[in-house]
């Protein structure tokens, strides 16, 4: 029997055509129009980051870029209606920079709308009364429980070990950059900074040779770690060092990585500038070192571990 003999079975086909029309006009009509609500940012999504709790670099800073010591890398969004920048609050200087949001950023968290209103209610105030403390110790204390919420992981970690640096750099030599300096003689100095994401100190120098002296002593002061020394590419270049230290996987680690770097530093600056070291040890006994991290309550896993040997390795040399 043929289908126009028939119908209900000719209505019911004619039917499915009409859907399957209507559903190719849709998916066109979709394919079309995405493009340009993406427009802004292609792949990025147009959702609002007000109130998210970010963890940003140098790459993500449109406004004069580099921190200072009071930064630490972790930021409420609190305006981010546009999907290419969004104004944000440093939680540790309470300072308002400008982020790029074109690049990969990692959000941690996201705080309450009562929260985010007493936030602005505070910029509005330091803005009028141009007196930021309010606004920077509660900024800093937003971020310290957003860290203790969040936990240890890889995402936290290098903002931890910022932290943590930072306290090192208040003890040692307090100015406004995360890096120490340290005088090896006359006309060599040489400066620390932490690569945060690779826990590794990276020792800046304006040497165009190698500095045998700052080679042994690094190898004296960091034993247990890998000591790395990157040659000249161009004129404009200097000899650099890298000490690696291992990565650490909980947050008990990271304290000790930043104990190992605490005293390491410590062995450098007694070696090099034995008056300094012994001003700066009379401060800390009398002061006490500063160790921000020591007051998180951040849970490490229940299960542990225990060393059944090493290796010995190239860690001890310079390549």
């Amino acid at each position: 029997m043929r289908w126009e003999s028939n119908p209900a079975y000719k209505a019911g086909f004619l039917f499915q055509i009409k859907l399957l029309s209507s559903s190719m006009d849709l998916t066109t009509h979709i394919q079309q129009a995405r493009p340009e609500a993406m427009g802004d940012v292609p792949g990025i999504c147009q959702l609002p980051l007000t109130r998210a709790v970010v963890q940003y670099r140098e790459l993500h800073e449109m406004d004069t870029p580099g921190g200072r010591i009071e930064d630490i890398g972790l930021a409420l969004v609190v305006e981010g209606q546009q999907a290419g920048s969004a104004e944000v609050l440093d939680l540790g200087s309470g300072r308002i920079k400008v982020l790029d949001l074109s690049t990969e950023l990692v959000v941690l968290d996201w705080v309450y709308e009562p929260t985010l209103g007493y936030v602005t209610e505070l910029i509005t105030e330091a803005a009028k009364t141009k007196q930021d403390e309010p606004l920077r110790s509660y900024a800093y204390k937003l971020g310290l429980r957003v860290l203790e919420r969040v936990g240890f992981g890889p995402l936290t970690r290098p903002t931890l070990l910022r932290i943590g640096y930072r306290d090192i750099c208040r003890d040692f030599d307090l100015h406004e950059g995360t890096s120490i300096r340290f005088v090896l003689g006359p006309g060599r100095i040489t400066r620390a900074y932490l690569n945060y994401d690779a826990c590794a100190l990276s020792f800046k120098t304006a040497f165009t040779e190698p500095d045998a002296p700052l080679e042994h002593a690094l190898l004296d002061a960091f034993d247990s770690a890998e000591v790395r020394r990157f040659e000249i590419i161009s004129e404009a270049d200097s000899i650099e060092y890298q000490v690696r230290l291992a990565l650490p996987t909980t947050f008990t680690e990271t304290r000790a990585s930043l104990g190992a770097m605490r005293r390491g530093l410590a062995a450098l600056m007694a070696r090099f500038e034995p008056g300094r070291f012994e001003s700066v040890g009379h401060l800390m006994d009398t002061f006490g070192q500063r160790e921000t991290l020591a007051g998180l309550r951040v849970r490490d896993p229940q299960t542990r571990s225990v060393e059944i040997g090493y290796r010995l390795s190239s860690a001890l040399t310079v390549h």
